[in-house]
Formats: structure tokens, C-alpha cells, sequence
């Protein structure tokens, strides 16, 4: 009975096959995968091609599809909630517009704590030396002789940290309540280091900016106008 014997010519048009498709794959993680088989191919045309094995060849493929198959564990463990500390679990569904890998990236710059004693966030005018996210407690703020309250969920002092100004409005937390801290020198080594961070951290904020803009009044129609959840309180003195 006749066998079927693999020529090396099919191992190197296969690899060569292999990579031309995989080049022309978006996808990162799929594109690795195609990538490897295809370097899988090239050692065994290495290995088959000659009398001897081509064993230099053989080596720095074997490096390369190394180097792939690392970096393809690195991005899908990035793109996975697997990736994500057990003490930040219960907020990514608060940011699941961003990767888990980037989520995590954010969260491990912060502090997350209980507010012991009333904490002042910020202060009208005064230079912001942080970012704070609210994840429980409702703030009571002031601006501009207006007073009202804003529900957790919301980042405090982010526009001041965007244009790098004093806070737009001084804000308190009650005792009792838990936000998020970040050190806005923290936050600015990382965002110089890392820009894929700088994106991560800007794309968590505009996304609360837009929910803020969107929940807007005017002074003048907040009483009538003010959407569920927020409390325009009364007018400062």
C-alpha cells in the first residue's frame, strides 16, 4: 500500500501561506495564533529540508515563536476579567468600556477607602493634587454660591486635573462614604510612561464628563429640571 511522504517544499509554502494570511489579519490574538503555526512549519522544513538539520535555523525560530506565544498570553491575559484584582471585581462593571488589562492598570495606581471623618475632595480654586472617583456616599458641593448633591459613581476633580486649574468647586464627602484616590503625580508619571494608560485614564473620564454634561441644567430650571438622583438643595448666602 503506497504511503503519503510530506516534502520539505510543502513545510516552507504552508509557513509562507501561513504568515501571508495572518499579515493581513487585524486581530492581534488571531494573527498570533496563524503566525506560530506558521512558524511551527518553517522548523520543520528546517528540520527536513537538508541531510542534516538546519539546527541555527531551527534555534531562532524556535526563539521567535517563543516570543510570540508570550506576547499572545500577555494580550489575551490583558482582554480577560481574569486579569482584574478580586478587591476591584465588583467595579469593573462601572468601567467595562475599558480592558480589564487597562482597568487594572488604573485601579492599582489608586487607594480605595472608607472616609473616617466628613473629607474635603476639593476646594474652589484651590490647586488639585488628586483625582478622586466616589464609589459610595452622596457629595455635597458647592460652586459659585450654588449648593447641591451628586450621587456616587462620579469622578470629582476631573476637569481640574485635565487642564491642570484649580478645582471648578469645593466638595465633601460624608463619614462613612468609599472613593478611590489617585495621586495626581502618580497618575502623570504613568500617563507620561505609558500612553496606552494616558488613553485608559482620559476614556474613563470622558465618559463620566459626557454623563455629567448630559444629567446638565441651567441654575435656573435645576429645581424644576434636576434629573433623579441629584438634589439642587438651596441656594448659598
Amino acid at each position: 500500500m503506497p504511503t503519503f511522504e510530506m516534502q520539505p517544499d510543502f513545510f516552507v509554502y504552508a509557513a509562507g501561506a501561513l504568515f501571508i494570511t495572518g499579515y493581513l489579519i487585524i486581530n492581534q490574538v488571531i494573527l498570533r495564533l496563524i503566525v506560530i503555526f506558521g512558524t511551527f512549519f518553517y522548523i520543520a522544513y528546517y528540520a527536513t529540508v537538508a541531510e542534516a538539520p538546519l539546527w541555527g535555523a531551527i534555534y531562532m525560530s524556535s526563539a521567535q515563536g517563543t516570543a510570540l506565544l508570550i506576547g499572545l498570553l500577555i494580550l489575551v491575559g490583558r482582554n480577560t476579567r481574569l486579569a482584574i484584582p478580586r478587591r476591584f471585581q465588583d467595579l469593573y462593571p462601572r468601567f467595562s468600556h475599558l480592558p480589564p488589562g487597562d482597568f487594572r492598570a488604573l485601579m492599582r495606581r489608586g487607594r480605595r477607602y472608607m472616609t473616617e471623618t466628613e473629607e474635603v475632595l476639593g476646594r474652589e480654586g484651590a490647586p488639585v493634587d488628586r483625582l478622586v472617583y466616589v464609589i459610595s456616599g452622596v457629595g455635597q458641593v458647592r460652586k459659585r454660591g450654588e449648593r447641591f448633591t451628586v450621587p456616587p459613581g462620579v469622578f470629582i476633580g476631573e476637569v481640574a486635573y485635565l487642564m491642570n486649574r484649580g478645582s471648578a468647586a469645593t466638595t465633601t464627602l460624608p463619614e462613612g462614604s468609599e472613593i478611590i484616590a489617585w495621586d495626581k503625580a502618580v497618575l502623570d508619571a504613568a500617563s507620561a510612561k505609558s500612553p496606552r494608560f494616558r488613553l485608559a485614564l482620559e476614556a474613563a473620564i470622558s465618559r463620566d464628563m459626557a454623563a455629567k454634561v448630559a444629567l446638565a441644567v441651567a441654575p435656573g430650571d435645576m429645581r424644576q429640571n434636576a434629573p433623579q438622583g441629584f438634589d439642587t438643595g438651596q441656594t448659598a448666602p
